[in-house]
């Protein structure tokens, strides 16, 4: 079985229901839609997630 950590979303979504939420394992990262946390979840490996925020954040 695969597990994450605690669910988190950014800072800068304040009270807003319409984002995503992310919690860290060890090999891999959960996304989730916040609307829906009891719907599907996305796997990424965690290497993947970090190349991707990496990405992002150039």
């Amino acid at each position: 079985m695969t597990t994450v950590g605690s669910w988190r979303k950014s800072i800068r979504s304040g009270n807003s229901t319409s984002c995503v939420e992310v919690a860290s394992g060890e090999q891999v990262v959960g996304i989730r839609d916040s609307k829906n946390r009891a719907g599907a979840v996305l796997l990424v490996p965690a290497g993947g997630w970090a190349t991707f925020v990496t990405w992002v954040n150039r």
